[in-house]
């Protein structure tokens, strides 16, 4: 079987996870990654803080993974480019660029990736602007084309909100849905009040709950047209490291609606794809989801029936579901190229 052999611009979290989650699938090779980081940092944290742990050295400016199991080594070289346009991923051999930067969004400045040889690029959050095809893994995915170049992943909290609305939708119409995405802080935000953006983004994220707007309505009402004109949310960073919680409230025409028939659903769907989505009764918080590798693991405690109409769903998330479904995302492209 012929490896899809990827490319990565940006190790942070997000990156670190999808090199290691490659690392132990036989559908891919990361053979390059793109980081002004020094090598000896950007290792030591893929060591200290990525799950799964792996033992994976530094050689030169190469990171060496060695399976005695399967009787394989990988190389993985480490570039200090910063840029897109700076990277020569044709002598790299590079096929899928996978960037989570968070910094180039728009298709024109992905574009210089496939200039420099690279077939599709694949972002690992929303988009700025019109690109080829967004995708969340679950709703849309059959809808990619092989000629499509540029294209987004979505966002982990785009995806759990698609996914809970797709299968909250089975158990009635759909009045309208409100959610608060309740996230784990990221790397964009300070420390300490310090001047930036905006008013809320200026104060610091380990001290504060910072309310924030969020896209993902907008994206799931554009890739799910059944809901467009039914949603609204925003987004509250908190300071927590890991796990990140979808709050969801969904007002029905249907009065017959319950807790059980929800939950029951959220129970099949978590039989039927357990990549995807989980469930769960126990008495969770924020760090129990940690290394979860679904897009959702729905409270089941959480849910709960608010008046004659509405019920309020609570569905996990982590960014290890989000690097899983963008190495599956990567496969399906690489699937429909096959002759």
């Amino acid at each position: 079987m012929n490896k899809v052999k990827i490319g990565m611009m940006g190790f942070g979290r997000v990156g670190r996870q999808i090199y290691s989650l490659s690392l132990m699938d036989e559908r891919f090779e990361v053979v390059a990654v793109s980081d002004i980081g020094q090598p000896e940092i950007l290792h030591h944290l893929l060591t200290k803080s990525t799950v799964p742990r792996l033992p994976v050295r530094l050689e030169g400016n190469y990171l060496v993974y060695r399976d005695a199991t399967r009787k394989f080594e990988e190389r993985t070289r480490l570039l200090p480019a910063d840029n897109p346009a700076d990277v020569p991923w044709d002598i790299l051999d590079a096929e899928v660029i996978i960037d989570t930067t968070g910094t180039f969004r728009s298709k024109q400045a992905l574009k210089p990736h496939v200039k420099n040889g690279a077939q599709r690029v694949i972002l690992s959050t929303v988009p700025e602007g019109e690109i080829d095809r967004v995708v969340l893994f679950g709703i849309n995915q059959t809808s990619i084309d092989a000629d499509d170049q540029i294209v987004s992943a979505g966002s982990a909290s785009t995806t759990a909100l698609a996914l809970a609305l797709k299968i909250m939708s089975e158990a009635g119409e759909i009045q309208h849905a409100t959610m608060t995405s309740v996230h784990s802080y990221t790397s964009d935000q300070i420390l300490q009040d310090y001047a930036g953006p905006d008013y809320r983004r200026s104060r610091s994220g380990a001290e504060n709950i910072i309310p924030n707007e969020t896209p993902a309505p907008q994206w799931v009402e554009r890739l799910m047209p059944n809901l467009a004109g039914k949603l609204s949310g925003f987004a509250l960073n908190v300071p927590v490291q890991a796990g990140s919680l979808l709050d969801l409230t969904v007002a029905y025409d249907d009065e017959d609606v319950s807790v059980k028939s929800v939950n029951d659903l959220f129970l099949a769907v978590s039989s039927a794809e357990p990549r995807l989505i989980a469930a769960t009764a126990d008495p969770i918080v924020s760090s129990d989801v940690k290394g979860c590798p679904q897009s959702i693991l729905v409270d089941l405690d959480g849910t709960l029936k608010a008046g004659s109409k509405m019920i309020k769903v609570l569905a996990w998330h982590e960014t290890l579901g989000h690097a899983n479904r963008i190495l599956d995302l990567a496969a399906m492209y690489a699937n429909l190229e096959k002759p």
